[in-house]
């Protein structure tokens, strides 16, 4: 196994603002831009090359747009992933309900795919803990539920991102049925040389 390159298509869903987009730009670049953010229409597309222990995993991360106007497109966007990021901001309780209907959408269109609950935007939380809208062991009984991670990220400070996208890359490698169902489906960036490629339709 050792340094053979595998690829997971991870595919990231929830409400038009929760911050899809600020936590790929955060993963990938390492960055965080202000807004205002032009609302991604369609998916935005990025490839992260992570590292567990000798094994490469190169993560092919897509960014649904939010909106319900293309929520049919982002079906497209989901199929065959084996992994998703499903994203709701932490001071917004419509965002938590929304992000179940992705994860209802997933378990009945790609029952292999794992799922990984992000609740984004903790930064607002350390500014003013009264600005949490999604109650915290209202949360933790639905990721008991639905047999999922769940992390609460700042793509401002960078809290747990990398660790969300490294915990994903891991499960790549250490279950065995993620990886063997992933590998056909995978991105094949062999051509790629920079470390990742970023491409998307927001600015």
């Amino acid at each position: 196994m050792s340094g053979r390159r595998v690829d997971a298509k991870v595919v990231l869903l929830g409400q038009e603002g929760v911050g899809k987009s600020s936590l790929v730009e955060r993963c990938a670049h390492g960055r965080f831009r202000a807004g205002p953010y032009q609302n991604t229409i369609g998916a935005a597309f990025v490839a992260k090359v992570m590292t567990v222990g000798d094994q490469t995993v190169t993560l092919g991360i897509w960014d649904t747009a939010g909106s319900e106007r293309y929520e049919a497109m982002s079906r497209i966007y989901y199929r065959g992933a084996r992994a998703a990021v499903v994203c709701y901001d932490l001071t917004d309780s419509g965002s938590f309900q929304r992000a179940k209907f992705w994860v209802n959408e997933l378990q009945n269109c790609e029952e292999g795919c794992r799922i990984y609950l992000c609740g984004t935007k903790s930064d607002l939380l350390e500014e003013d803990r009264r600005k949490r809208g999604v109650d915290v062991h209202d949360v933790q009984d639905y990721v008991d539920e639905i047999k999922a991670d769940h992390f609460e990220t700042s793509s401002k400070t960078g809290q747990s991102v990398d660790e969300l996208f490294q915990k994903v890359a891991e499960d790549y490698v250490n279950f065995s049925a993620f990886q063997v169902m992933t590998e056909d489906k995978g991105v094949n960036l062999g051509q790629r040389n920079s470390p990742y490629f970023y491409s998307c339709c927001h600015h």
